[in-house]
């Protein structure tokens, strides 16, 4: 029953919505630039002698070692677990979320984090795409209160769509009661 309304409603909106009978724009005027020979300045080569080709990388070392890549950072992060229809912190989640901040102040400044809420099969879609939301905004605000800046923080709820665990069973659905870290470039 629930498949034959969504599939009514889906025809519905696409019959109704029609397509669009606005023609594209295309900038036919083609603009090219001429560079005269003499503004191009021919190139100049020098030799080093093999002495003076060393680099000081002292100063470089520290800030690598500093800076960790996404893949090793994203490995450190772990997901934030929440109780059964509830989208507040517990105590223990607090201590994941701090380490998550001083990795993102340390090894990941040039990053940007998106926070997937994601919520177990109980409720209807709707009901677990605005929980996996509410979930995911108190990280962020979490994280926000430990000095990460809001503007490097990007929200997602996946409802109950993207699962860890399928079985039946309270331990799998306390696994999917989640919000995990993503990094972006």
């Amino acid at each position: 029953m629930k498949s034959i309304v969504l599939s009514s409603v889906v025809v519905a909106l696409l019959v109704f919505s029609g397509c669009s009978s606005k023609e594209p724009a295309v900038d036919t005027e083609k603009k090219t630039e001429t560079v005269a020979a003499e503004e191009v300045n021919s190139v100049e080569t020098e030799t080093v002698a093999a002495e003076d080709s060393m680099v000081d990388s002292s100063s470089n070392a520290t800030d690598s070692m500093s800076k960790m890549s996404m893949s090793d950072v994203e490995a450190q992060l772990s997901a934030v677990y929440f109780g059964f229809d509830k989208f507040e912190l517990d105590s223990d989640m607090q201590a994941k979320i701090s380490k998550a901040a001083e990795l993102g102040k340390t090894n990941a400044t040039d990053y940007n984090v998106k926070l997937e809420g994601n919520c177990d099969e109980w409720g209807s879609d709707e009901y677990n795409f605005a929980l996996g939301l509410k979930r995911a905004d108190a990280v962020k605000k979490a994280l926000v209160a430990e000095g990460i800046d809001a503007s490097r923080i990007s929200m997602v709820s996946y409802g109950e769509s993207n699962p860890v665990c399928s079985e039946k069973t309270q331990e799998c659905y306390a696994q999917n009661r989640r919000v995990d870290f993503k990094l972006l470039p």
